[in-house]
């Protein structure tokens, strides 16, 4: 008699403890659904980035010492200290970096995102995105583009041409091309680039034409020379990548307003540092719950390098992913099959599966192959037990420690034990008997 009321009490606690659940969702979702993200400015890092100082560097991912990091971390980080003059060699950086003199930081803890090495250093134009909604502002940089390029954890002459240039020069004329449209809606980019053959993450050709589209107009408007305009048209047409780092700065405030939900298993951060794959929850706080990165799956590889020459999985672009793009969405980019091993019909079966873990379909971005159903998203982390299955991310390859940057890209799958690790903690501070 005493077990059984021993047993319908626990049945009683876990059924409230599931509705809470539900209605903590469900206010995740909708905080999700409001947010009206809008490029707003262009300013310094160190203007704007909470905390930022003058010997503060941010990178991608998780938490993580100099000790600890990986080639292309290390290489990205030391550029920057090149390219701030706080060392005038690739050796001195090194030093300081090893003596901790340089206060290393992730992204997320200051309101920003940054692509693969994610580094953001203070004297960086970084763009400047608020949400209407909520009022919150995030950051990144602008993307570089391909070739020797901090963010692909390569450095070099042309890396810091192009670095002062943008400093100097691109991220001034950028701030008057914003300032002239009075702001920039992402969302109504990404909707449009979705129903054009984009994922928002490893293709954003359609993205950044339309937003170059957009723009062109003011840039010829305002008073420059003929010279700087062309460099500044030509530098965002010829980096399919460019709105890239933007689409992230969107992401992050979507699900920065789903985080500190008491009660949700809303999945709310993804991010890698090329050792580390981290994740957050929103009932969870700020606690990151990491795991080894992954190498990633079905890459193709630029030719003369392999799998054998790949770095692990790295960057905060991920974020993307945890908003329901980028490898959510894969069945829209029909361009992008090849990475998913099977071709188109497999990419769909990767957004089906996305589906099976997410709590809901998001109407602002509908997928034509799907009958335009809106991209899954809201990464419920109690699916991954119920399903077996685990986000799928799409992701570029650097190499692991030539600094030739990116070799690559591909698929990455989210390693299951952060999300062991973070059912574990969710039991523990929502216990049944709370």
């Amino acid at each position: 008699m005493v077990a059984e009321i021993r047993m319908q009490e626990e049945s009683t606690r876990t059924k409230y403890l599931a509705e809470r659940i539900k209605e903590a969702n469900t206010t995740a979702i909708e905080r999700i659904l409001s947010v009206e993200p809008t490029l707003v400015d262009v300013d310094t890092a160190l203007n704007v980035i909470p905390d930022m100082t003058p010997n503060t560097i941010l990178h991608a991912g998780p938490p993580i010492d100099w000790e600890g990091m990986c080639d292309p971390m290390r290489r990205a980080l030391r550029g920057a200290l090149i390219f701030e003059g706080l060392a005038d060699s690739d050796q001195k950086a090194g030093e300081l970096l090893r003596a901790n003199q340089i206060k290393l930081s992730p992204n997320h803890h200051h309101d920003a995102v940054g692509p693969m090495t994610g580094v953001i250093s203070p004297s960086m134009p970084v763009i400047v995105t608020r949400d209407s909604t909520y009022g919150k502002t995030a950051y990144s940089t602008f993307n570089e583009g391909g070739g020797k390029a901090l963010w692909f954890g390569a450095f070099g002459k042309e890396t810091l041409q192009r670095l002062n240039w943008l400093k100097d020069v691109f991220g001034s004329v950028m701030k008057r091309v914003i300032a002239k449209t009075g702001g920039i809606s992402i969302w109504n980019i990404l909707a449009q680039g979705i129903q054009m053959g984009d994922e928002c993450h490893n293709r954003h050709s359609a993205s950044t034409n339309l937003f170059l589209k957009g723009i062109v107009e003011p840039l010829l408007s305002i008073d420059l020379s003929r010279e700087v305009v062309m460099q500044a048209y030509k530098f965002i047409a010829g980096n399919s990548h460019f709105f890239l780092n933007i689409t992230m700065t969107a992401s992050k405030l979507a699900m920065d307003a789903a985080h500190h939900v008491r009660d949700s298993t809303v999945l709310t951060a993804m991010s890698r540092n090329g050792t580390e794959f981290g994740i957050r929850v929103s009932g969870l706080g700020d606690s990151w719950f990491v795991a080894p990165a992954p190498y990633l799956h079905d890459a193709l590889y630029s030719p003369g390098y392999g799998p054998g020459e790949g770095a692990p999985d790295i960057g905060d672009s991920s974020i993307i992913e945890t908003m329901g793009l980028g490898g959510f969405a894969i069945a829209a980019a029909p361009a992008m099959a090849s990475f998913a091993g099977g071709g188109f019909e497999e990419a769909v079966n990767i957004t089906k599966q996305m589906g099976l873990i997410t709590l809901f379909e998001n109407p602002t971005f509908r997928i034509p192959a799907l009958d335009f159903k809106g991209t899954p998203t809201g990464v419920d982390i109690r699916r991954f037990l119920e399903t077996g299955i685990l986000p799928s991310i799409n992701s570029a390859v650097v190499h692991k420690s030539s600094g030739a940057g990116q070799i690559g890209a591909g698929i990455a799958k989210a390693p299951y034990e952060c999300f062991i690790e973070a059912l574990k903690a969710f039991g523990k501070k929502y216990s049944l008997a709370a």
